[in-house]
Formats: C-alpha cells, sequence, structure tokens
C-alpha cells in the first residue's frame, strides 16, 4: 500500500513545526549558533517538500478530474 501525497505532505509539514519548535527552544542567547541553524534548515527543507507534495496532490486531483 502507498501513501499518498497529501498523507506525507502532512507528516513533512508537522516535521517542519516540529524543527522549529526545537530550533526556538534551542536558541540560549542568539539564534546564531549551530543547532538552532541547523533546525532551522531541516524545517526550511520539510516545508519545501511539503508545499511539492500538496502541489502533486492537487496535480494528480485535476488530472483525475478530467
Amino acid at each position: 500500500m502507498r501513501i499518498s501525497p497529501k498523507t506525507s505532505a502532512i507528516i513533512y509539514l508537522l516535521m517542519a513545526i516540529f524543527f522549529i519548535y526545537v530550533a526556538i527552544i534551542s536558541a540560549e542567547e542568539t539564534i546564531w549558533n549551530f543547532t538552532t541553524m541547523l533546525f532551522a534548515i531541516f524545517a526550511t527543507l520539510d516545508l519545501g517538500m511539503a508545499i511539492r507534495l500538496l502541489k502533486l496532490h492537487f496535480q494528480l486531483k485535476h488530472q483525475k478530474k478530467e
């Protein structure tokens, strides 16, 4: 059984929210430390993947409609 793009997008979106939360917590004195920037990069990549998967979901939905 395959996971739909919509379900994968939701998972990536939740992971991005989690990484943003951890990045905010890890910022003690400044945001320019290594761990904060690493979590921010992971959150950015996950958010970008979620957007791409949602776009794919809507494209497949539109093709199935025609």
